[in-house]
């Protein structure tokens, strides 16, 4: 079942489109392996808005999204991860605009205490969101979705009116989402795809890449893409290749080379989730470097 990737975007950098009756969206200008043509932020309602994603600490980026509100208060600012392509401007459009922030809570810990160079350490939310939570403003209403495996904090927020839910990078139209231990976590990512399939959405609009418009059809996508990246991997170790590395050269072959080490931390997440329902064993802690072989 291939993933129906969505590679087309029309877009300007700094330039508001309209994605729905209530959603805006302004791309920053930061494209690259992991963040496609770049961070895309939303403004959602008329009058008094909500940003979504501020995105990376750009100045241009910064500047385009407050003349975009110029005459129109923020009153909401809402963060679903705290990778440093998402959340780092929220301070400075806090503090230009006076509104309150929310979000699942501060980046996480690693459990070395070694701090991770694409997370956002500084972020606090005002106001902490949990899943379930209601978050209203004017003309629209936001349900938070928890939505842990790319990164354990992160959140998903769905928009009654539109029946639209911001993805974040829990669901991309361009690309899959990379899962990289410690704190990215196969099994939880997994569930969290499930929870996406019993809603009405009509469209995920994620931080990168343009809307998805068939929402249940590309999450079975995407899971089915993981169960045989799975199958992908036990068939390797049956063929007595052990390695990540060289799993990696193998069956990311067709994907460009900067994205490799990233491919390596997937599988690594797939290994790890093996590991804990029975299926493979390593020669030591599960890591890149570890050898492994089948279970039985």
């Amino acid at each position: 079942m291939a993933i129906p990737f969505i590679k087309e975007l029309s877009f300007s950098y700094g330039e508001p489109r309209n994605v729905t009756p209530l959603i805006r969206r302004i791309v920053a200008k930061n494209p690259g392996p992991f963040t496609f043509h770049g961070t895309g932020t939303y403004i959602l309602g008329k009058g008094k808005v909500a940003i979504v994603d501020p995105g990376p600490p750009d100045i241009d980026h910064i500047n385009a999204l407050l003349d975009a509100v110029r005459n129109e208060t923020v009153t909401h600012i809402l963060i679903t991860h705290t990778h440093i392509d998402h959340s780092p401007a929220t301070a400075t459009i806090k503090a230009a605009t006076g509104a309150t922030t929310y979000g699942f809570g501060p980046h996480p810990t690693r459990p070395d205490g070694d701090a991770e160079e694409s997370g956002d350490h500084d972020f606090r939310p005002d106001v902490v969101t949990k899943d379930g939570d209601v978050i209203a403003g004017h003309g629209w209403t936001v349900d938070a979705l928890h939505t842990p495996g790319h990164i354990s904090n992160h959140l998903c927020f769905g928009v009654r009116e539109e029946k639209a839910l911001f993805s974040g990078d829990h669901v991309m139209g361009w690309s899959t989402s990379v899962i990289s231990p410690p704190d990215g976590d196969m099994q939880d990512y997994m569930t969290s795809l499930r929870k996406l399939l019993p809603r009405d959405d009509q469209m995920l609009i994620p931080t990168h890449g343009a809307e998805i418009r068939d929402p249940q059809n590309f999450v079975k996508a995407y899971m089915a893409h993981r169960e045989e990246r799975e199958r992908q991997i036990l068939s390797c170790l049956r063929e007595g290749i052990d390695t990540i590395p060289v799993m990696v050269k193998k069956l990311y072959a067709a994907v460009d080379p900067r994205l490799h080490p990233a491919a390596a931390r997937s599988v690594l997440a797939h290994m790890i989730h093996m590991i804990e329902t029975g299926r493979v064993i390593g020669d030591g802690p599960p890591s890149v470097a570890t050898r492994y072989k089948m279970a039985n």
